[in-house]
């Protein structure tokens, strides 16, 4: 393949890494919605380092493992301000009518 070629194959993967991440972040919504009921926190360091070790685990290269674990890092950074951000705006719209958020 040419470059041009190259960077359309780019192009695609970009399109589907897009749509994984987009999945990935409305599993995390769901997962604040269900730690809003149940009172867990937002942050579970244990968890985190579940993701960290199944990431090595399946990183078939050629991106050395510390750099994966770098992008997931940041990934499941965002993922926790997702829920952080989703677990506020509940709050606040149980506790504000409808009416004056609105305003």
């Amino acid at each position: 393949m040419d470059i041009a070629e190259w960077r359309l194959k780019i192009d695609e993967l970009d399109r589907q890494i897009v749509a994984l991440i987009s999945e990935r972040a409305a599993a995390a919504q769901q997962i604040g919605r269900l730690k809003r009921t149940t009172s867990l926190p937002v942050y579970e360091p244990n968890r985190e380092r579940l993701v960290f070790e199944n990431v090595r685990a399946f990183n078939p290269g050629p991106l050395p493992d510390i750099e994966l674990v770098h992008i997931y890092e940041r990934i499941i950074d965002v993922m926790r301000a997702l829920q952080r951000n989703e677990l506020a705006s509940q709050k606040n719209g149980a506790e504000e009518p409808r009416e004056e958020r609105e305003k």
